[in-house]
């Protein structure tokens, strides 16, 4: 499955990853290191590479090829990786779901970018995948990334104690939805 190249705003554009993006992951990587420690799983070094970011890429066009997932970066217009956008997980039969994570470059947050990415994401997802269904999941302190997905229309479904091995640990998750048929929610919650 083959996605385009999706402008998110004046400086960057939303795309899937590619095969010669290890250099950039890597960077992005490497300068976002201490911002994304609290929120994702404990990185070895060897994770930070380059060839570690490149076989990365390649299981990322992989993937989307099979229709597993499909994986884009934020890039800004001087073709630096600013951000990810992830739709993991796909799955069809009865269920026609996926999980989204996400991040943003450190110096690139309070901007909207997200809240711009994830919506094209979901409309992505809606056209052109015929998702049902979008999961998302945060860590309970994570406020402004509840902030981006309740201002896309997803609404909170419940709570998963130890849900995922973040920052060395099992941690709580608050869990989210969105139906992909329905329009927005005019119902907003505050995190």
């Amino acid at each position: 499955m083959s996605a385009g190249v999706l402008r998110l705003d004046g400086e960057h554009i939303l795309r899937p990853v590619r095969i010669g993006d290890g250099a950039a992951l890597s960077r992005a990587y490497l300068s976002n290191r201490e911002h994304l420690a609290p929120w994702e799983p404990t990185r070895d070094e060897s994770f930070f590479t380059i060839d570690s970011q490149e076989r990365h890429a390649q299981e990322c066009v992989t993937d989307a090829a099979s229709g597993r997932s499909i994986r884009f970066v934020i890039e800004s217009d001087d073709g630096e990786i600013r951000g990810r956008m992830n739709i993991n997980n796909i799955v069809r039969g009865a269920f026609w779901s996926a999980d989204l994570g996400y991040w943003v470059d450190a110096a690139r947050q309070h901007r909207g970018l997200a809240t711009r990415a994830v919506s094209q994401i979901l409309e992505y997802s809606r056209t052109e995948l015929r998702l049902h269904r979008m999961q998302a999941a945060t860590l309970l302190h994570n406020i402004g990334s509840q902030r981006v997905l309740l201002g896309n229309g997803f609404e909170r479904i419940g709570l998963a104690p130890k849900y995922l091995r973040i920052a060395g640990e099992w941690q709580d998750h608050v869990l989210f939805q969105r139906l992909l048929e329905e329009p927005l929610s005019a119902r907003r919650e505050r995190p």
